[in-house]
């Protein structure tokens, strides 16, 4: 650039600079997390640090509300986006459109996020758990109204007292509305359709297609059911907080049916 310029032609200048460099369009940087601020208008601001240099960074609403976790000061992450000029504030910063913890996947931070703050609130706790009854008459099922779940349940159930009654909420049991619809399952029977005991679960997969029974929504419905409520979710190994914030943990459905339902023999 020759002669005398405006401050303006001269961001301008490096903005169409950096932004013409494809380089810069699709980068992913790892570094910690520090000042980071989400404000009410859903945009995100942060920096991200090395010992050898700082970027600041902003992450607008759309992008920030897919994150499954919650980002925070001194987490080390990967963010994903574009380097440009901010031109009023006479900077560059990396414009981020993704970002998931650097060594531990988002998933799974996220998880454990929910679950230290669900537990600070109490919602695990002993106290609350309440006791199955010990001649249930009717049992109230939350799961998918396909598969082999509500089979297990019905045989197992039907073969220890063939007089008990099975009712079936039919739930979507993962993707997306899943989790608003198990909540709902479960408050339809403490205020609608009164049973004597629930079983809330769905058959076994990843870590990603049990998120529903992971979901804040769905861990406040059963802490809040008067109803004792049985959580049978995925296989043996697999947890999620609605098992740890139901008054009984099955490992399997047939083991939920089991639980719920006393051998008439």
């Amino acid at each position: 650039m020759a002669g005398t310029v405006t401050v303006s032609e001269l961001t301008r200048y490096l903005a169409n600079l950096i932004g013409g460099d494809h380089a810069l369009r699709n980068v992913a940087v790892t570094g910690e997390i520090s000042n980071f601020k989400r404000y009410s208008s859903g945009h995100c601001y942060f920096n991200l640090k090395d010992k050898g240099g700082i970027i600041p960074c902003v992450m607008f609403r759309g992008n920030a509300a897919r994150m499954r976790f919650q980002p925070q000061d001194g987490m080390q992450v990967i963010a994903a986006g574009s380097v440009n000029v901010y031109a009023e504030g006479g900077k560059y910063q990396l414009y981020v459109s993704s970002m998931v913890p650097d060594g531990i996947g988002d998933l799974a931070a996220a998880f454990e996020q929910l679950k230290a703050r669900l537990a600070g609130e109490g919602l695990f706790d002993e106290a609350h758990k309440q006791p199955l009854p010990l001649y249930p008459k009717r049992i109230g099922i939350v799961t998918s109204p396909t598969g082999a779940v509500l089979r297990d349940i019905f045989r197992v159930s039907k073969l220890r007292f063939p007089g008990i009654q099975l009712v079936l909420k039919p739930v979507q049991v993962q993707g997306a509305g899943s989790a608003e619809q198990i909540a709902a399952a479960v408050d339809f029977f403490n205020e609608k359709y009164p049973v004597d005991v629930l079983i809330v679960g769905r058959g076994g997969g990843s870590m990603e297609d049990l998120w529903s029974f992971n979901e804040e929504i769905v861990v406040r419905a059963i802490y809040r059911s008067r109803i004792p409520v049985i959580s049978a979710v995925g296989h043996e190994t697999d947890f999620t907080l609605a098992d740890f914030v139901a008054d009984r943990r099955a490992a399997t459905p047939s083991q939920a049916a089991e639980f719920a339902v006393r051998d008439a023999g």
